[in-house]
Parts: C-alpha cells; structure tokens; sequence
C-alpha cells in the first residue's frame, strides 16, 4: 500500500523566527518518496512558511486520512500562547501576542491522528522552543502524557532544542541530519535512524536538547511478526523488529527485567538463524552478564543456559579475530559459571591458546 509523507516546516517571519525552518526542505525534497516513507512508494505534501492554521489542518486532515503509513516531518519553532498556556507551532504570521490565532495548536495533531491504526504512524520533530515555552517544558508536572503528545497509538522521534543562546536564527541540525542519512538511499529501523541523527548533531547540541522518542504498538502478535519474518528471509527485518520490542522493555521494565531479557534472547537466537554466531555469542553474553550483576545465582537455569549457548556460538564463529575478541569475555564468565558440562572452561581456554597462533 503506498505511503504518505507529510513535510511540514514553520516558522514566524520577521525577528521573533527561532529556526530557519524551511532550510531544510531542500534537502528533504532530495531524498526519494519510498525512503521518506520507508515503503514501496508514496505520495509527498510539504508545506513551506504556511501562514493559516487551518490551511495546515486541512493537510493534516487529509494526510491522517490516507489508508496507508503515514510519516510526518515537523521542522519549527514553538511557542505558548497566553490564555491556556499550551504549546502551538508557530506560522508565519505568528507573534506572541497572537500565538491563540496564527499558530497551530499542538493538540490537534494528537486529535487528527487518534484514529489512524496502531503502528501505522510515525513522526519526526526538530523543534526549537521561545525561552518562555523551553521554562514551561523544563517544569516538573504529574505523570501523564507529555505536553507534545501525539496520541499512544504512534511512534515519535525527534528533539526540542532550547533558545538560541546568541541574537541569530538556528538551523534545524537534527533534521537536516535526518534527510543526510536518508540520501544514501537505505532507511535504517526508525530508532537507529532517530539514534544515528542524535549523533551527528551531538558536538553542537552539547546535551541542552530535549529528546523525543515514543515508540508505537505494533499491531498484532509481535512473535507471529518475527517468526513470519524470519521465514521469508528477512532476518534484518526480523532483528529491527525484536531490537525495538527489546527497547520497549527495557524502557517499561528495566534493562534487567525478564520482559526486556526474553527479546535480547530473541535477538540471539535471530543472530544464530541468520548465521551470525559472533552478534548471537555477544548477545548471550550480555544476557548472562546482566542476569549475574542483577544478582542472580551462578548455577540459576538462565545464567547457565545463557554461558551455554554464548559456548556453543563461540565455537562456530569462523573469523578468528572476531574469536579472540570474545573469548575472553567468555573465559571470565566461564570461571564464574562452569555449567555442567566438565571442563569448560579448560576448552575455552585451549581454543584462545590455539586461536593465538592464527592470523
């Protein structure tokens, strides 16, 4: 089913302008419709400096009705406005006395997407905030939902940057970060493109930036939609899929929990069908290391069954560099956690003692 790719980019015009928004347009407008969208072709909307706020609305309204996924790109700037105190994304003709007026009200994407399908939504956002609206969003509130909710059922990404600190208009560097990463022609899983954009524009946001990241529901049963991709051979596919519902866990439960472990595990036994021994050896034994400093005993099932395979992986990886890089790893944890297989630990050391006269 085709995609749609709704480019937004906004700023006031004149001295109150934070960013300049549509800078970026251009270099968005370089990458290829299907890669905007990450599906097999879309249709693209932008919208440039718009002056009505019912002007974007409407394409609002009418990209949230298209059948297909829909990904947003939101470029601006935001400000509060002085009645109800809520977040608007600044237009052209916004100033702050008329923010009520001549912006859009944050909300109504939250209530223009509620009704899409779970998971069929993503946005990114580079947003730059007024120091009024950056004090506000700094503030301690109750727990809920965040003042830039999108609604539950989406995936969000992005950053809000604060003022700039000098007289001058910013440019949107997560962004145009974004659209550089996407005009090599792959998409990269939304969190890892999301991950790799924070990276590049790391030196000059110097930690000061707000990080956005709401990872979407994915429809369905999420082991029916790994197992159905391993089988058609899309084991890069089926690890994304795994590393995100991994991340989720983590986010809910815990790095250690056992809801965040279950998938580091999937993802092992992914890497072992993909025939990558070495990414399922490391993989177990971060489970491993994780399950004995959470305080879990040496001769638990789970820390065992987890050395055991990280053993078993060890010995099929095939590059030898790769081998001697991990078996130290393995050694230490095999002195901790022998298993019940006897003399372990002695193989592992042979095999480094041998893999030391490889090249």
């Amino acid at each position: 089913m085709p995609g749609t790719v709704l480019l937004v980019a906004a700023a006031p015009l004149g001295r109150g302008r934070l960013v300049d928004a549509a800078s970026v347009l251009p270099v968005l407008a370089a990458v290829p419709p299907a890669v905007l969208s990450g599906t097999d072709t879309a249709n693209v909307v932008e919208l440039a400096d718009p002056l009505e706020p019912q002007a974007v609305l409407t394409r609002l309204r009418a990209a949230a009705a298209a059948p297909g996924p829909l990904t947003v790109y939101v470029t601006g700037q935001l400000q509060l406005d002085r009645r109800q105190r809520l977040p608007h994304l600044a237009l052209a003709r916004t100033t702050a006395s008329t923010v009520r007026y001549t912006a859009l009200p944050w909300q109504w994407f939250r209530e223009e997407l509620r009704l899409r399908p779970a998971g069929a939504t993503t946005l990114f956002l580079d947003l730059h905030a007024d120091a009024e609206t950056w004090q506000w969003l700094c503030a301690p509130r109750p727990p809920g939902p965040s003042p830039l909710d999108c609604g539950r059922d989406n995936t969000v990404y992005g950053r809000v940057a604060p003022p700039p600190s000098r007289r001058g208009v910013a440019a949107p560097a997560y962004m145009k970060a974004v659209a550089t990463i996407l005009r090599s022609g792959r998409r990269p899983p939304d969190e890892e493109l999301h991950q790799q954009a924070l990276t590049r524009i790391a030196p000059e946001s110097a930690g000061t930036d707000l990080l956005l990241a709401q990872r979407g529901p994915l429809p369905g049963d999420p082991h029916a939609a790994v197992t159905a991709a391993v089988r058609s051979g899309r084991h890069g596919d089926a690890d994304a899929l795994a590393a995100r519902l991994e991340q989720a866990a983590r986010l809910a439960h815990g790095p250690a929990s056992e809801e965040a472990l279950h998938w580091t595990e999937v993802r092992a036994d992914l890497a072992m069908l993909a025939g990558d021994a070495a990414r399922s050896c490391r993989s177990w034994l971060a489970v491993a290391t994780t399950r004995l400093t959470a305080g879990q005993p040496a001769d638990a099932p789970a820390v065992e069954s987890a050395v055991d395979r990280a053993h078993h992986q060890w010995g099929r990886i095939g590059d030898p560099v790769r081998a001697r890089e991990l078996g130290p790893v393995l050694a230490e944890l095999r002195g901790r956690v022998p298993g019940r297989r006897e003399g372990a630990l002695d193989h592992v050391r042979a095999q480094l003692r041998q893999l030391q006269t490889q090249g």
